[in-house]
């Protein structure tokens, strides 16, 4: 009687194996037509608002997500029999894998040379099936503290910008959806002056590079320069709001949500309600302004789909930056060049070059899959771009044909900063977190969030503050206030 070889039993093992496998796939589509039907006639009787062609729609796809499932299954049923296999080898030549060893990616070779190849071949595939699920997601072991100093409290809805002054005295700025813009003492948290002169939300605010001069957008179709003059109350210590929380990136906090109740505004706060400026042309909502670098001309964000730029001191119009498909939704100035970047729904941001007076250039970049909410120069050669569609680029102005880092996450990325002097780059996000990533795309922090401090609502906006040592980060969002936050990001970790 013949006696068959181990080479041949092998691979009669793995044609049945195979064979079994397409079997369970034919099952499956055998029976996919019979499932569909009977759930197609299922629905008929059932009671529902939507339409009988979207249920139908919804039925289909839910049943390739099935199939899919199915198939992922059946791969992994054959890739734990290939596993017993190879264990069965190796515990043959006198080596076991254990679980636990290959769940970490670790082999214990001690047996001869073909064993140990054979246990790297194994660990490589391991590793590679794995590694691009959580790569964007793998959490840092950092112990970078963040620490909430102050809320800024007064606003009666929606806070969409703030931004901190550049000279002296360092005060707080809130654009919010309630037709006010305030600015706030950092140190005690007090409003310190009111403008009162949009008739709708005002979208942004952003100050004179060396004059007490701020610049608001608004949706009244106008943006306003006004001069204000401040006086900082003596500083009061510092209230013990929260401990020192180190900035985990795996707790999970709680989502339950605080009653939002009537905050009274601060009476007591003077106001402005008479701009210096008023800069008019645009045909929709302005959502963004800035100031070129030396003051003396502003450019303007609308939903018009365009970007103008005016001259302060005379209020004309001296381009208007057009080119958009769509609305836009954030417009920045470089600080020491003339050079602006617009960003829009169209999925696309532009970079407006002045430099040369006699030629005006732009160059359009699509790096993003849905709207582009911003994009912000940094003090070196880079553009960094956040983006409805959960990401964040970082590109260089020399070649900016491709990013050089490209940070992904699990929500969509609103108004961003970047931190001139560590190079961090804070991300506000639709889901209430924060969280702040380096240049090259490293993970640094996440900022504490619960249902006792942090952010109840979305958050709009980030600004750094590069001379405060109490607060160097702010974020504003719909839950009506600005938080202030004390970073502290261990040096080590920034070089990771």
């Amino acid at each position: 009687m013949p006696v068959e070889s181990g080479s041949s039993a092998a691979a009669r093992q793995a044609k049945q194996k195979r064979k079994s496998h397409s079997l369970s796939i034919r099952r499956t589509n055998s029976t996919e037509q019979d499932r569909s039907g009977l759930q197609r006639d299922m629905l008929e009787g059932q009671d529902s608002k939507l339409p009988l062609s979207l249920r139908s729609n919804l039925l289909d796809l839910f049943s390739q997500i099935e199939r899919e499932f199915e198939n992922l299954y059946i791969e992994n049923l054959e890739l734990r029999r290939e596993i017993e296999t190879l264990n069965d080898r190796l515990a043959a030549e006198g080596q076991t894998i254990e679980g636990a060893d290959l769940a970490k990616g670790a082999l214990k070779t001690k047996a001869s040379h073909s064993t140990s190849q054979l246990s790297q071949k194994l660990k490589t595939t391991y590793k590679a099936s794995t590694s691009k699920i959580v790569s964007s997601f793998k959490a840092t072991t950092s112990r970078a503290v963040c620490q909430l100093v102050r809320e800024y409290v007064g606003h009666r809805d929606g806070i969409w910008d703030l931004s901190v002054t550049r000279t002296q005295p360092v005060v707080l700025g809130t654009a919010s959806a309630d037709h006010t813009a305030m600015l706030w003492s950092i140190e005690t948290g007090k409003c310190l002056l009111k403008y009162l002169g949009h008739q709708g939300s005002v979208n942004s605010i952003k100050f004179h590079p060396t004059e007490q001069m701020a610049l608001t957008a608004s949706g009244d179709q106008t943006a306003h320069v006004w001069r204000y003059m401040v006086q900082l109350p003596t500083p009061q210590p510092v209230a013990d709001i929260t401990q020192q929380t180190p900035c985990e990136d795996d707790v999970d906090f709680s989502d339950k949500d605080e009653a939002d109740g009537e905050v009274e505004g601060p009476n007591d706060c003077p106001s402005i309600r008479v701009a210096t400026t008023t800069l008019r042309s645009h045909q929709g909502v302005v959502i963004a302004a800035d100031w070129l670098v030396g003051g003396k001309q502003v450019v303007t964000a609308s939903w018009d789909r365009a970007a103008n730029l005016y001259d302060v001191e005379t209020s004309e119009l001296v381009h208007s930056l057009t080119g958009h498909d769509q609305e836009l939704t954030h417009c920045c100035t470089h600080p020491t060049q003339r050079l602006v970047v617009t960003s829009s729904r169209d999925t696309t941001f532009r970079l407006w070059d002045f430099r040369d007076p006699s030629i005006h250039s732009v160059n359009v970049f699509q790096g993003h899959t849905d709207t582009v909410t911003s994009a912000v120069f940094t003090v070196g050669d880079n553009v960094v771009s956040g983006s409805d569609d959960r990401t964040v680029k970082v590109w260089d102005l020399k070649n900016m044909r491709s990013p050089i880092a490209t940070i992904r996450t699990d929500s969509a990325v609103n108004r961003i900063s970047v931190s001139v002097n560590q190079k961090i780059i804070a991300l506000p996000h639709d889901n209430r977190q924060v969280r702040l990533f380096d240049m090259s795309g490293v993970r640094l922090a996440r900022l504490p969030r619960s249902n006792r401090q942090g952010h109840r609502r979305m958050v709009c906006c980030s600004a750094w503050c590069e001379d405060n040592t109490t607060c160097n980060l702010f974020s504003c969002g719909f839950d009506r206030q600005a938080i202030g936050w004390n970073i502290n990001i261990p040096a080590l970790l920034q070089e990771k």
